[in-house]
């Protein structure tokens, strides 16, 4: 199962659980003086830990690699259609609030607030 490259601008290499290496897409948006860090669930295609597992270590990796202050982004997680007939294969969009108790952690997206995501420009990456 192939994750569509539309879901991503670059491919992020992090340490997972017990720094197994692991891949996730990754989109970073600018919106209204907030950083919006989009990463993406790639399935097959990650050979370690995902996404949601990995979870505030993955964020706090993107921002060190990229020059952020997590307590100045909003941390999203993606899990993109794969055009399975599996329903956890849909396509869905998730805020993670890593402050919060693990009831009120995850918070869905809605399509309109999907769509103010990606109007929105890539950010120049900083390389490393």
């Amino acid at each position: 199962m192939k994750v569509s490259p539309d879901y991503y601008d670059e491919i992020f290499h992090f340490k997972g659980e017990w720094d197994m290496p692991s891949l996730c897409g990754l989109k970073i948006r600018i919106i209204k003086n907030k950083t919006y860090i989009i990463v993406t669930e790639l399935y097959q295609d990650n050979p370690g830990t995902s996404v949601t597992y990995a979870g505030e270590k993955l964020a706090r990796q993107i921002c060190e690699q990229k020059r952020l202050k997590l307590e100045d982004c909003v941390y999203v997680e993606c899990t993109p259609d794969t055009n399975s007939k599996l329903s956890f294969y849909d396509e869905e969009y998730f805020i993670v609030d890593f402050s919060a108790d693990l009831q009120h952690r995850y918070r869905q997206l809605s399509t309109d607030e999907i769509k103010q995501i990606f109007e929105h420009k890539v950010i120049n990456r900083i390389e490393e």
